[in-house]
């Protein structure tokens, strides 16, 4: 990795780690935690049977080399969802019902799309000088174990609804990696890439009076820059201050969505159900 890219080779990359591919030619990232044993964690809109009203992420179609032929799973929220539209793991696309937290092989997770893996603990400057939201934070990360366990813990419990804004995937990554909490629920969340679209358009917004008084527009693009970056910074889960460390258990009561979740197994069925996920 270096300051002007992310990407990694999958020989590069440990259990534990904060991973995202490129979707829509650039257009957005989508972000989930490496498991060990090709398996990925992340999360998307819970499915909808209702194709008409599915987004481009809802479409979960594994396309492992050129020839083979595009088939969409076909949802069933009355049990576990266990496709087996990948050849080669059994157990890719194991899904609780109702949730979006999906067990996926990295095959499938990238699309046939290029690994690239989320930096922590980066300084000021360099995340700054990342101009592009979704690649890095401030804050630090907790160890690969404690990683894991969360991601699997939600898988086994979901993470909420999904909410483009507010609880998306690249938030679902940053809390498992950090356990971190945002206290205030109005605005945006964790993710970069939310703060980016948002912090862009509004850069340009305040930045339109200096127009009158910069008669370059050389200079009136650098201070929309500058205001751009630091709006990045400034919603940054490291700098924030209405952020708090809340543990997996926990999570559910926090967000506010712990009526509608299943039913949480205890130690023993969590143990056999984890045991049916294959991690060779």
């Amino acid at each position: 990795m270096g300051l002007l890219t992310n990407r990694v080779e999958r020989d590069e990359i440990k259990p534990g780690d904060h991973i995202y591919t490129y979707r829509a030619v650039f257009t957005y990232s989508h972000h989930g935690i490496f498991v060990g044993g090709s398996k990925v964690v992340h999360f998307r809109p819970k499915p909808n049977l209702d194709s008409s009203s599915k987004s481009p992420s809802d479409e979960y179609v594994p396309n492992l080399d050129s020839s083979s032929e595009s088939s969409s799973e076909n949802y069933d929220d009355s049990v576990p969802s266990l496709p087996s539209s990948c050849p080669i793991y059994p157990d890719c696309g194991f899904r609780q019902p109702n949730s979006g937290v999906v067990l996926s092989c990295l095959d499938c997770f990238l699309r046939n799309g290029s690994l690239y893996c989320f930096e922590y603990q980066v300084t000021p400057s360099v995340f700054l000088a990342k101009v592009r939201g979704g690649t890095c934070t401030t804050a630090a990360s907790d160890p690969p174990e404690t990683v894991i366990r969360r991601a699997m813990y939600l898988l086994q419990n979901g993470f909420g609804n999904y909410d483009i804004f507010q609880n998306n995937c690249e938030d679902f990554a940053l809390y498992c990696k950090t356990g971190l909490l945002i206290v205030d629920k109005q605005g945006v969340g964790r993710s970069g890439q939310a703060s980016s679209v948002i912090g862009a358009p509004l850069a340009a917004l305040l930045s339109s009076p200096l127009k009158l008084l910069m008669p370059s527009p050389v200079g009136v693009a650098t201070v929309t820059a500058g205001m751009y970056c630091m709006s990045r910074y400034a919603t940054d889960i490291g700098v924030r201050s209405d952020v708090q460390k809340v543990s997996v258990e926990d999570l559910a009561v926090n967000l506010g969505w712990a009526g509608h979740l299943l039913e949480a197994p205890d130690e023993n069925e969590a143990e056999a159900s984890n045991r049916q996920i294959v991690m060779r």
